[in-house]
Parts: structure tokens; C-alpha cells; sequence
């Protein structure tokens, strides 16, 4: 590992896309997938990855920074919270989540899922 790596989203490692609802671009930095992703109004992970991810509720581990947009998380326990622009969120395996109102969501994930979205 070298003692500085510098990766930017506009050139990411990989494109990964949402069923048409947006897509996450991932860099990889110091092996470790951050995903910036851009999550259109409409998109619900039940709806958009599901098929996708094969599970009936989202497994990924996430640790992310709510740059614009709003998003509802859903706890399979029934817990509920949203995010929006300036926060930071820690959610655990087994949720559903989905954009709230008519902007998109964007957000920069951390939490290290490296199969999030991927087919």
C-alpha cells in the first residue's frame, strides 16, 4: 500500500448502476470500496436491487455521508429514520431503504460492502 493514494468518483473504478434509478461509482482506496453513489428519486432498494442482491432485505453494512437528496431507511425490526444533506449514518444488515421527494440522493458510503450492487 502506497503512503498516499488519491482516487476521484469522476474516474471510478467501476460503474455500478441501479436499475436505471441511478448507479454507485466506486474507487477503491488503501483496499477499502467507497461508493458514491447517486440514487434517483423513485429508486427503493426492494424494488431496484433486490432482483439483484438475491436477499429479502439489504445485507450491506453501511457508513455514509448524506451529501443531497433524502433517503428512508426501513429495520427489518421496523425501526425508521431518514437522512438528508450533512448527516452521517451507521445502518446494519436487514433494511429497505428509498429516496424521499423529487431530488435524488446522493451519498458517499464507507462501509466496506464490496459486493453492494453488484450483478
Amino acid at each position: 500500500m502506497a503512503d498516499l493514494e488519491i482516487k476521484n468518483v469522476a474516474e471510478p473504478d467501476e460503474t455500478r448502476p441501479f436499475a436505471a434509478k441511478g448507479n454507485a461509482a466506486v474507487v477503491t482506496v488503501a483496499g477499502h470500496p467507497v461508493l458514491y453513489g447517486t440514487f434517483e428519486p423513485g429508486w427503493r432498494w426492494s424494488e431496484h436491487l433486490k432482483p439483484i442482491a438475491g436477499t429479502d432485505s439489504c445485507q450491506a453494512t453501511h457508513l455514509l455521508y448524506c451529501l443531497s437528496g433524502r433517503m428512508r431507511v426501513e429495520m427489518s425490526s421496523g425501526e425508521q429514520g431518514e437522512i438528508g444533506p450533512g448527516d452521517v449514518a451507521a445502518i446494519g444488515p436487514g433494511h429497505d431503504a428509498w429516496v424521499v421527494g423529487d431530488e435524488p440522493c446522493v451519498s458517499v458510503d464507507f462501509g466496506g460492502y464490496a459486493q453492494y450492487a453488484k450483478g
